[in-house]
Parts: C-alpha cells; sequence; structure tokens
C-alpha cells in the first residue's frame, strides 16, 4: 500500500496506551511513544493478546523476563507475548506483508547470528537478553526481553509474523502460540509419528492444545490425564481418545490399562507436578520419549536410573521454535481443531489486572483469558 493510503487508513497516533512493569506485582496503565519499525521490522497495532501463565510468572518473579541485563522492574518494560493484530507500517525492505494484513505472532526472533539461531532453535538463542548498550546483539523476545502486547502497538521482525485468514477471529488467532508450542514439543523435538501413543499430562492450555495437535498430527490413541472433569471433557472435545481423572485412578495404573501393558510412545508433560518426570517414564514404553513443557515450583527427585535403564529420551521445550506457529496455524487454518474451545474469559486492555487475576486464580475454571483491544 501507499504511504498516503497507510495514513488514510489507519492513523497512528504518537502515543499509545500500555502497561508497564513497576514492581513485582504490580502494573501501571500509562502512555508510551508508538515506536517505529526498523529493517525487517513492522509496527503491528495490537488487536487482541491472550494471557499466558509465563506472563505471570514474569509479573510476580521476573525471570525468565530480562530488560537492560537483569530483572524487569521499574524499567517501563511491557510484557505479554500471545498477541495477534494489524501490520499498520512497514520498515525498510518489509514486502513480505502489507499495511492492513492481519497477522498473529511468534514471541522469539532471537538475534539471528549465533549458532542456535542459525540452526532455527531462536527459542535457545545464546545471547538471550543482549539487546542494550554494549551488549547489544539484536536479541529480540517480545514480552520478555523487549516490549510485549499489553499495549495498543507493537513492533515486531517479519520472521514472528504469521498471516490469519479471513474466517479466523481475532480470539483464536491469540491462540496460534499455545498451539504452536505443543506442536513444538510434538513434531521437531519428539518426532511424533502417525499411529504413536500419546500421554498428555495436564490439561492446561497448553496440554489441552497438546491433545488437539497430537490428534491432528495422527496419534493413536491420545490420553489425557489430570484432576479436574470439566479441562477433561474439553480434552475430549479437542480428540482425546481417553481421558484419566488422577484423584481417582493412578496415572501409571491407567495409561497401561488403556494400553494392554504395553505403554505409549511419548507424553507430553504439561502439569509441573513434583512427581512427573517419575510418572511419565513408566508410562512410555523402553526407548520412549517424554517432553517436558512444564516444571515444577521446586526441584525434584528423579530416578535417573529408571530413564537410563529403559533408554528413555527427555527433552525440555521452551516457547514454540522452529516455526511451529506456521505449522500450528496451517491446522487452525484447515479446521484440524477447534482452538476456541479453550477461551473461556474476555476483558478490555483497561481490565487488564482483572484478566490476570481471573487466569492467575482460574475463576470461574477459566482457561485462556484473552483482552481484546478492539
Amino acid at each position: 500500500m501507499t504511504a498516503q493510503k497507510e495514513l488514510s487508513d489507519f492513523k497512528i497516533p504518537k502515543f499509545m496506551n500500555c502497561w508497564i512493569l513497576e514492581d513485582s506485582e504490580k502494573l501501571k496503565f500509562t502512555e508510551k511513544p508508538v515506536p517505529d519499525p526498523g529493517p525487517a521490522e513492522v509496527l503491528v497495532r495490537v488487536d487482541a493478546i491472550a494471557v499466558c501463565a509465563t506472563d505471570l510468572e514474569i509479573i510476580k518473579h521476573g525471570p525468565p523476563a530480562m530488560i537492560q541485563g537483569g530483572l524487569p522492574f521499574n524499567k517501563e518494560f511491557i510484557p505479554g507475548h500471545e498477541y495477534m493484530g494489524t501490520v499498520v507500517k512497514l520498515g525498510q525492505g518489509v514486502d513480505e506483508f502489507g499495511v492492513g494484513d492481519r497477522v498473529t505472532v511468534e514471541v522469539h526472533a532471537g538475534c539471528g547470528r549465533c549458532h542456535r539461531c542459525r540452526e532455527g532453535m531462536y527459542t535457545s538463542c545464546v545471547n538471550y537478553g543482549k539487546n542494550y548498550g554494549t551488549q547489544n546483539k539484536g536479541h529480540r523476545a517480545n514480552g520478555f526481553t523487549t516490549d510485549g502486547g499489553f499495549a495498543q502497538y507493537a513492533i515486531n521482525h517479519v520472521n514472528t509474523l504469521v498471516h490469519v485468514p479471513e474466517d479466523m477471529s481475532d480470539a483464536e488467532a491469540t491462540l496460534v502460540v499455545t498451539a504452536g508450542t505443543a506442536m513444538y514439543g510434538l513434531d521437531v523435538v519428539g518426532g511424533l509419528v502417525a499411529g504413536e501413543g500419546v500421554v498428555v499430562a495436564g490439561p492446561g492450555p497448553i496440554g489441552l492444545m497438546g491433545v488437539a495437535v497430537a490428534k491432528a498430527l495422527g496419534a493413536d490413541p491420545v490420553i489425557l490425564t489430570g484432576t479436574r472433569d470439566a479441562r477433561l471433557e474439553k480434552g475430549k472435545a479437542l480428540g482425546a481418545d481417553y481421558v484419566v481423572n488422577v484423584r481417582n485412578e493412578d496415572p501409571v495404573k491407567a495409561v497401561h490399562r488403556i494400553t494392554q501393558g504395553a505403554g505409549v510412545s511419548y507424553v507430553l508433560e504439561c502439569s509441573g507436578a513434583t512427581d512427573a518426570l517419575n510418572q511419565a517414564a513408566r508410562m512410555v514404553s523402553r526407548g520412549g520419549r517424554v517432553c517436558l513443557a512444564a516444571f515444577p515450583s521446586e526441584p525434584a527427585m528423579v530416578d535417573v536410573a529408571y530413564i537410563v535403564r529403559n533408554n528413555i529420551y527427555v527433552y525440555g521445550i521452551r516457547g514454540e521454535g522452529k516455526s511451529a506457529t506456521h505449522r500450528a496455524a496451517a491446522l487452525m487454518k484447515q479446521k484440524r481443531f477447534d482452538a476456541t474451545l479453550i477461551h473461556t474469559h474476555t476483558f478490555p486492555l483497561e481490565e487488564l489486572p482483572e484478566a490476570l487475576r481471573y487466569a492467575r486464580e482460574r475463576v470461574e475454571d477459566a482457561i485462556k483469558v484473552v483482552v481484546k483491544m478492539r
């Protein structure tokens, strides 16, 4: 589009409303200048953003956010990372997207220069947080090391953008990152093959999307374990063949009952329970694979000998690497699963603290809370 059309269709103000992090668990609603995109970047008008559990961790504890080499508190940092919006301005050399395009984003752009980024593992960028002063190596992870999406506008590198189809709602588009995280754990890291059995432990947002993605990739059977019947029912709707309430039945015994003693090939661990890895190791067959997408709040005792003796592979994932959001978005575009089933509550930007409370305290069994700007 021409600059004239850009100005007439999308009037960009000098200042934007946003929430900045002050002290721990203290956010301030304020104004900041609207940022200007650089080469290979675009300015995104944020139309909707989902609340992630990692946002809650950052707002309370700081890590994994890192601003100017340290904790993110009192640095006018804008958290939030699971957002979508509309491209309203292009940086130099950008022709992959146009003004007016609806896009959803992934978090990590990385630095583009370290060996991990060059391998496509930009979620494991070795220059994480180095984007300031003499330490500026260009690392970007919006909502973690650079300003995020609890604001009216945000800057994104073109590598982090995915086109949103016309028939996908704003709220659904915010869920692409969550589905992408599950996708990364299942297809790239886990090497899931159609016909292999999968257990998803923990029916939170990533776990429920893990069920949906695993089923879409051909996993058989897909078993979901958890403690809340309402969440387990959501899992059934998203494709789980079996659900197990661990309050009523030992999950390891249940998996072996369902698989007639064979176990499964893969466990996607999303519960963060203290004994989760030990249980997962006993759910898989020998040579099976366990992906850790969550972790306990305290160090956990692990039976390493059992893992080694049975040649079990254990992986940890962070975020949605190797363009997993693009693949997840493709499945959602094809209607392979209905991600909107996990969207339970909606708030305006001005009520972000209440949205965070709903997510943190699971008010009304909140699963995915979405903040909409429009």
